[in-house]
């Protein structure tokens, strides 16, 4: 008996310490969309796809032009087929090429993301850390989770705004 009335207590005392927690809920996609920042950021990623989009295109242009060739040239029953072959490779070995510049592309604008993005996130990070000292939050979370949100949570996404002078 005594046993489970102490296994109570331990576990009643934890609960009681969160009776006094302050929680906050932030939602951080409004702010760094009203950022600045996010506006530059995105201004440079969208250039460099425009300037790799352009290159792809010029790929795939290059790549219409072998194949019309080698259309032509299979239409011509005096084209040797030595020359066929060598074209057709041709062709194989641009679609190689096409395929890996597709996939430098894409890790190439994956990292520029994420060095564009970093710093914005880590300033997010970093107001979102002095609101919650400055408030007396025990936790902050972030809006986009939750199922439920009692009365005695606060949303701090304004505070997080202002801290970082957006709106």
């Amino acid at each position: 008996m005594l046993k489970k009335f102490l296994a109570a207590i331990m576990i009643a005392l934890p609960a009681l310490g969160f009776a006094q927690a302050k929680f906050g809920v932030v939602n951080t996609q409004p702010i760094i969309e009203a950022m600045p920042e996010m506006k530059d950021a995105t201004a440079q990623l969208e250039t460099a796809s425009k300037k790799y989009q352009d290159e792809y295109n010029n790929f795939t242009e290059e790549y219409n032009k072998k194949v019309a060739e080698v259309q032509e040239l299979q239409k011509d029953s005096s084209t040797p087929e030595l020359i066929l072959q060598r074209k057709v490779k041709d062709i194989q070995d641009l679609q190689t090429r096409i395929e890996e510049f597709r996939q430098t592309v894409d890790r190439d604008m994956q990292r520029q993301q994420e060095q564009l993005f970093a710093p914005i996130q880590q300033k997010v990070s970093e107001a979102i850390t002095a609101v919650g000292k400055e408030g007396g939050y025990t936790f902050i979370f972030e809006s986009m989770v939750p199922v439920y949100v009692g009365a005695d949570v606060t949303d701090v996404t304004d505070l997080v705004k202002g801290k970082l002078g957006v709106k």
